[in-house]
């Protein structure tokens, strides 16, 4: 009787240490094997029964196993027990006062505790209501069965089972009495297909071994972040970068760097942009220097310092303005241009001689007023004949008129270092010299800027 007193003591004990989940339906079965003890009712008393429970001097002991349970959880705390038990009663009302066997056979329902204030890991206390049929000395008869108790676990399968509870009948063929039992208990039945120690029913990945705190699924490269949620599930990373690394510490994970290995933005696929100027420095023939990407980062050179850069500049070696696209100012504006060359038009020969024909100078102080307006400009004067006479005869005509146009300007003002004046006789037709109209055309004087 003292060892299993001292039994009792070392269970409760055990309870405080016991850190493993209670039975559920990853291992719904469960059998036990123990002892029991079997303590009469004295009097109907309810405090001289709850002493008489807590004295053993009525307690009834049979020193070997003596309980066989078998159960199976349903659902929701719910678990039935069948159970077995044999007794040699001695004691009823005054010690060695009898001498029969007992045995009873038992059906109950037990409800988990804990599914009403938490799984509490290391303590599984129970409560249970069932039938009993009971046999004392030969007589029978039907018991409720009322009564709580606890399991505790040293592994996933092993543990200790302590039951304490109340038999009362329904006639008087057997006394009510209190009935306690302490044992094994091995659970098992629940399913572990990639054996990882996660049962199927909470295996997230049933199939592939994993890690209980990612409810069975794997981290394959053990950064913390499990391998469906891993972007980089090989590779060793960071779980704000979704389990990938990012090497330059950049914020942009490296599979997606377009430069890893140096630091750089979101906004440039992880690439540095030492100048700012928009062209990653991987890219950026002038990485120091900010410059437009059309020209590979690099500022556009001015070659002729003008303020026109040289891929707008029509005269990139020639300083010049804006105006005229990088090109020096004219000496002459077109509008004058073309005035003189509509004048020149109307300035007419006598046939075969370098003689103006009457009102001829009306046309040519035009010419003198637009050469005075712009003095900056020097002209060529070129004269023009028809094919009509010899060639060498109309170069001489051609060259008379365009020295008789010069000399003209000149009395009027014009400086003679601003005038060229030169014959081509009929080397340059604008016109066919097989009709008249069209050697009237190439008889002509053309007056053009020469710089």
């Amino acid at each position: 009787m003292k060892r299993l007193k001292l039994a009792v003591i070392a269970l409760f004990a055990l309870v405080t240490v016991s850190n493993v989940n209670a039975q559920d339906e990853n291992n719904p079965w469960v059998v036990g094997f123990g002892v029991n003890i079997v303590d009469f009712y004295d009097g109907s008393d309810i405090t001289e029964q709850f002493k008489d429970l807590l004295g053993h001097k009525d307690w009834n002991f049979l020193p070997s196993i003596s309980r066989i349970t078998g159960e199976k959880y349903l659902d929701k705390g719910f678990t039935v027990q069948l159970a077995g038990t044999l007794n040699k009663i001695e004691t009823v009302s005054v010690k060695n006062d009898s001498d029969f066997l007992y045995w009873s056979l038992d059906a109950a329902v037990k409800y988990d505790l804990n599914t009403l204030v938490g799984e509490t890991a290391w303590f599984d206390p129970y409560v249970y209501l069932g039938g009993s049929y009971v046999s004392v000395d030969d007589r029978g008869e039907g018991m409720l069965n009322v009564g709580v108790g606890f399991n505790t676990w040293f592994n996933d399968n092993l543990g200790i089972n302590f039951q304490t509870g109340t038999k009362k009948g329904f006639s008087d063929n057997i006394r009510a009495h209190y009935q306690t039992s302490l044992g094994l208990v091995i659970k098992f039945g629940g399913k572990d297909t990639d054996g990882d120690g996660v049962y199927d029913k909470e295996d997230a990945c049933p199939d592939v071994a994993g890690l209980v705190e990612f409810n069975g699924c794997p981290d394959a490269d053990g950064d913390g972040v499990k391998d469906s949620d891993d972007a980089c599930p090989n590779t060793a990373g960071l779980a704000a970068m979704n389990g990938c690394p990012d090497s330059d510490g950049d914020g942009v994970a490296d599979k997606d760097d377009m430069c890893p290995n140096a630091k750089g933005t979101k906004a440039n696929k992880g690439c540095p942009d030492s100048d700012g100027d928009g062209v990653v420095d991987k890219d950026d023939k002038c990485a120091s220097v900010a410059g437009p990407a059309a020209n590979a980062g690099c500022p556009w050179p001015d070659t002729d310092g003008d303020g026109v850069l040289d891929k707008d500049d029509k005269c990139p070696k020639v300083a010049g303005v804006a105006s005229e696209m990088g090109c020096p100012e004219p000496v002459i504006n077109k509008e004058d241009i073309e005035v003189l060359n509509f004048t020149a038009k109307s300035i007419l020969f006598n046939v075969g001689r370098s003689s103006f024909k009457p009102g001829v100078s009306k046309q040519l102080d035009q010419v003198v007023d637009i050469m005075k307006k712009n003095p900056k400009a020097t002209f060529v004067i070129e004269g023009h004949t028809d094919s009509s006479g010899g060639s060498a005869l109309n170069l001489r005509i051609s060259e008379k008129r365009a020295i008789a146009v010069r000399d003209y300007l000149v009395r009027k003002g014009i400086d003679t270092t601003r005038l060229t004046a030169i014959g081509y006789g009929e080397g340059k037709p604008i016109a066919s010299n097989k009709t008249r109209a069209g050697m009237a055309q190439n008889r002509r004087v053309v007056i053009k800027v020469s710089n």
